[in-house]
């Protein structure tokens, strides 16, 4: 381990030389109360920041060191994005814009969102804590910068990790209620099975957002603080916070009225953020789903590989079969019907839908549509004749936001109806209003079983090989996933919050062919991937070590395949 000075030595001697000559600086390097390892330098001042990889170790042991030892594996989840967000925070005070060419002069780290995620930015082992991140070294044009690398590395950079690790303006309390958080958000959700609830919203929860692209909270003074129906409330006792009151919403058919602006969708969007522990300060802490929570939507032009639709979609023109339907251009009904299907086919449990994305075709039939258009003649069974069935016959409860179609009434267990942000029930009201309408529009229930086929994927389909023969798994958007030839459009999967996941699921999809063996399903293989990276963490489905993944779920690993244009399945014999 070569001391600090050698590491500016060299740069200084590689002053004014091409770009190339900061591969020298490769290596381990001690510095006063941490080590440095540059592990992979951009041979490009242009090249993005995942092909630089630089990692600080400090000593857990060490008096200055900033440490903690949570009993469960949340907590030290918890533990390693704190640190995470302190680098990132630390980072951005010394300096975050570029400083010359393309990356130059910039050290930083992937932006962590509102979520509380298992990151590899932050690994933490018996003996030391280790913090990988990007260095932009710098240039004008491919001309080496000496005296601005020297600087962000002799001064910057340790500025940063004693702001991030070390006890400098640190508030043990700060990290506490970040683990604490964490740790009652999961002991709530692991709650909901056992009081036969899908969902919790604690009083005082804010949970409207600035704006639509910003996740923080709007301002209390300018939000409504949830409060429940006084009979949908129950206390909890979490582990750290106490007892706890707040809205339980029941397994079954959940129905979220009311009119527009009245925070429906808002509901629904903390209710689709609620598989995720949020951080101190939020306003959603205390807001959980059931773990196997999906959104659902409808999305014109994706791609369908062999999915059993005929559930909802049967008799289509020219006799195409639904049993085993692809399409390289979804409709929105058809879109739906699999993106239903396949969440199923992962062991999806409540199913949340908004109806502003929903196809309105694939959602209800009114009467008058069913007077002027003969079922004989409309092959989609609507999802309001479907809905108990896929809770009597799968366990599968459904939320779903309404503010047009009240015909749904006659299928739903509870009505919550938001009026300025405040939850009221208002099922006994929507019974007398059903009783007065009976018999206008027809249930056009099917008989047609919610069962779904063993789809196996074939291994020679998923290729993440570019034009030129080299593996290409990037992203820069987390909607956008570069994969091999294909660009696989994630839009639809609104429960992907941050980039880190994106990234990391791309590397899963190839991790993943390992269990392609023309045997396991869509489901043993992603459920095989998960208990990969539990065991072994999220460096096990890349070969070069690196700091950009976080967690991901099963569902959103088996939907990004199910969206790779070229994949193929069969039947699982």
């Amino acid at each position: 381990m070569n001391p600090s000075d050698v590491l500016f030595r060299k740069i200084h001697a590689i002053n004014q030389k091409d770009y190339g000559a900061y591969q020298s600086l490769l290596g381990g390097y001690e510095y006063p109360g941490f080590r440095l390892f540059i592990r992979q330098i951009p041979k490009d001042p242009y090249a993005p920041p995942h092909t630089g990889l630089y990692c600080v170790q400090v000593k857990r042991s060490a008096p200055n060191v900033i440490d903690a030892h949570p009993g469960s594996n949340t907590g030290l989840i918890a533990f390693r994005d704190f640190l995470a967000r302190r680098f990132y925070r630390a980072s951005g005070t010394v300096h975050r814009e570029p400083r010359g060419t393309g990356y130059s002069g910039i050290i930083t780290m992937n932006k962590p969102g509102q979520c509380i995620l298992e990151r590899n930015a932050v690994i933490v082992d018996n003996g030391s804590i280790e913090v990988r991140f990007f260095i932009g070294l710098p240039a004008n044009g491919r001309t080496i910068n000496a005296s601005l690398a020297i600087k962000m590395l002799q001064e910057e950079l340790p500025e940063i990790i004693q702001k991030s690790l070390f006890k400098f303006n640190f508030d043990k309390q700060e990290l506490d209620r970040h683990i604490e958080t964490a740790e009652d958000a999961e002991y709530l959700r692991g709650m909901l099975e056992g009081k036969n609830l899908v969902a919790f919203i604690a009083d005082g929860a804010v949970l409207p957002r600035i704006s639509g692209p910003r996740d923080e909270p709007l301002p209390e003074k300018e939000a409504v603080v949830f409060r429940a129906p006084e009979n949908l409330r129950l206390e909890v006792d979490l582990p750290h916070a106490g007892k706890v009151a707040g809205m339980g919403i029941p397994k079954g058919i959940t129905l979220i009225v009311g009119g527009g602006y009245h925070g429906k969708s808002t509901m629904l969007n903390a209710l689709e953020m609620g598989i995720y522990n949020h951080i101190p300060g939020d306003g959603r802490e205390k807001v959980v789903s059931s773990a196997g929570t999906v959104k659902i939507r409808a999305y014109s032009g994706r791609y369908i590989a062999g999915v059993d639709i005929s559930p909802f979609i049967r008799n289509l023109p020219f006799e195409k079969d639904t049993t085993r339907f692809s399409t390289e251009n979804a409709s929105g009904s058809t879109s739906q019907a699999a993106a239903i299907i396949e969440a199923l086919e992962v062991g999806a449990k409540l199913l949340l839908m908004d109806e502003d994305t929903c196809a309105t075709n694939f959602m209800v039939r009114d009467a008058k549509m069913q007077q002027l258009v003969a079922k004989t003649d409309e092959p989609i069974t609507t999802f309001i004749d479907r809905t108990r069935a896929l809770y009597t016959e799968r366990g599968v409860s459904t939320i779903l936001v309404l503010g047009g179609a009240g015909d749904y009434f006659s299928v739903a267990d509870q009505i919550i109806q938001m009026k300025l942000y405040i939850p009221y029930d208002v099922t006994r009201r929507a019974v007398d209003i059903l009783r007065k309408f009976q018999g206008e529009r027809k249930a056009e229930d099917s008989d047609y079983p919610f069962t779904t086929h063993d789809r196996v994927p074939v291994a020679g389909s998923i290729d993440a090989h570019n034009a030129y023969g080299k593996k290409a798994i990037y992203s820069t958007d987390k909607n956008r996933l570069n994969f091999g030839k294909e660009q696989i459009d994630l839009g639809d999967l609104e429960q992907l919050i941050e980039l880190s996941q994106t990234k990391a699921i791309g590397f899963a999809l190839d991790y993943a062919k390992r269990y392609m063996d023309g045997r396991k399903t869509v489901c043993e293989i992603v459920e095989q991937v998960l208990q990969d990276i539990n065991q072994g963490g999220l460096d096990i489905i890349s070969d070069r070590k690196n700091g950009n993944f976080a967690g991901f779920r099963s569902f959103e690993l088996a939907f990004a395949l199910n969206r790779l244009r070229g994949l193929q399945v069969v039947d699982k014999l």
